[in-house]
């Protein structure tokens, strides 16, 4: 049964009182967070000094690899927490929390099944994604320009199947829709593990015991917040899971419909910088700028 859901004020009403107790901010970056153009809000710095002198932990929670995460907040990124790889590879300060690697048969199985995919004609190319790097066999620059958005530490290897590295799970490049073409194609993995569609072209394969809300149960038990300490931002089918850890849930205005329907609140799209109007009105921060 979704949750009721309820959609915060215009930016030009008034602030609504504070939300007593948030310990923990998490949000989704792509569709989320970010903008359009994968750009981070204007504001956001000064957001994260109020939250951390206020004892609030930030914590972003993507699809994107964890070095690719560290890199676009290096500048505010100590004590912050990082849900990398779909929840599969937890950071903090350089130390791993938790991961949950796939078994190397698996992976194998998945690249297959891809390269079978491929060779009948689907345009799609696959990402094995490790814990130090990401890997492709594909190295045409229209893939490779969108596994950079994403992968900022990649190589193009001759087989990904024989790299050594601890695989966190295998991403699929779409160029058509991955809701009606990959998705399906490889839906006898999701028998015993998790097939979730995470973007518009992208498709994830991990393990049935990971995703982002399992990191984020992991981190509430561990540093002892509650649901109802916990503001969670998402926008697609990656970030269901994850939603269902907060009582302060919150779907873009521009999410997927499914999104929408399981989060408790909405609130403004990705585009006119909805996460960082939110933090700001309901945790009653200082007026910052928020627009560029």
């Amino acid at each position: 049964m979704p949750h009721s859901r309820a959609t915060l004020p215009t930016p030009s009403a008034s602030p609504e009182p504070g939300i007593p107790g948030i310990r923990l901010v998490v949000t989704d970056m792509d569709g989320t967070l970010l903008d359009d153009d994968k750009r981070v809000p204007a504001g956001l710095w000064e957001v994260l000094e109020q939250l951390r002198e206020r004892g609030v932990l930030f914590c972003p929670a993507s699809g994107r690899q964890y070095a690719t995460l560290a890199r676009e907040f290096a500048r505010a990124a100590e004590g912050m927490v990082f849900i990398a790889e779909n929840g599969t590879y937890v950071v903090r300060d350089g130390v791993e929390l938790s991961s949950d690697p796939l078994a190397p048969a698996v992976v194998t199985d998945v690249v297959e099944a891809v390269r079978g995919l491929a060779a009948g004609g689907t345009d799609l190319g696959a990402v094995v994604c490790g814990k130090r790097s990401a890997y492709v066999e594909r190295a045409d620059e229209p893939f490779l320009t969108e596994v950079r958005k994403y992968y900022v530490e990649h190589r193009v290897v001759g087989d990904v199947t024989e790299v050594d590295d601890d695989i966190l799970k295998v991403a699929l490049y779409d160029f058509g829709p991955a809701e009606r073409g990959t998705a399906p194609a490889l839906a006898r993995f999701a028998a015993t593990h998790q097939v979730v569609v995470s973007g518009e072209h992208w498709v994830d394969v991990m393990n049935r015991t990971a995703d982002k809300g399992a990191a984020v149960r992991r981190l509430q038990r561990e540093l002892g917040i509650t649901p109802a300490q916990t503001m969670v931002f998402g926008d697609y089918l990656n970030d269901l899971e994850m939603l269902d850890t907060a009582e302060w849930s919150f779907a873009m205005a521009n999410a997927h419909p499914d999104v929408v329907q399981r989060a408790r609140h909405l609130a403004p799209a990705n585009t006119d910088n909805g996460v960082l109007r939110t933090i700001t009105r309901l945790l009653g921060l200082p007026e910052i700028r928020t627009s560029a």
